[in-house]
C-alpha cells in the first residue's frame, strides 16, 4: 500500500439499526460443509459497507458456493431486509435455479426479517 501511495482508512464503530419487526432463527441446514456437489444448491450472502467520497452506501451479494461467483447483487444507502430482497431477486433473475436452493447468512437481521423469509 505505501509503495502506490494508498492509506488505511479504518471506520469508527457502525452500528445497524434494530429491526422492528419479528426474526426468528433458521435451522442450520450447511452445518459447515460449504462444497457443495453442483451449482444452484447452496448460496450464501453478507452486507459490507463500502466507503466513497460521498458518504457510503450498502452492498449485499448473494454468492453460489459451487463457483464462488456472485451471482447477484444490490446497493442502498441503508442496510435494510429490502436491500437483501432485491440482491436475491437479482440472483434467482440471472441464474433461475430449476431446484430448491440453500441460503446461508448470517442470521443478520435482514436476513431473518420476516420481509426476508417470505
Amino acid at each position: 500500500m505505501k509503495e502506490c501511495g494508498l492509506i488505511s482508512c479504518q471506520p469508527g464503530e457502525h452500528r445497524y439499526r434494530i429491526c422492528p419487526e419479528e426474526s426468528v432463527a433458521s435451522p442450520n441446514r450447511v452445518r459447515r460443509e460449504f462444497i457443495p456437489g453442483e451449482p444452484n444448491t447452496l448460496w450464501c450472502g453478507d452486507i459490507s459497507y463500502i466507503r466513497t467520497g460521498k458518504g457510503g452506501s450498502y452492498l449485499a451479494v448473494v454468492m453460489d458456493l459451487y463457483s464462488r461467483r456472485v451471482v447477484g447483487w444490490a446497493m442502498s444507502s441503508t442496510a435494510d431486509a429490502e436491500l437483501v430482497c432485491r440482491a436475491l431477486r437479482h440472483a434467482l433473475e440471472i441464474r433461475r435455479p430449476e431446484k430448491r436452493v440453500v441460503f446461508h447468512s448470517d442470521q443478520g437481521s435482514q436476513y431473518s426479517s420476516k420481509r426476508y423469509r417470505q
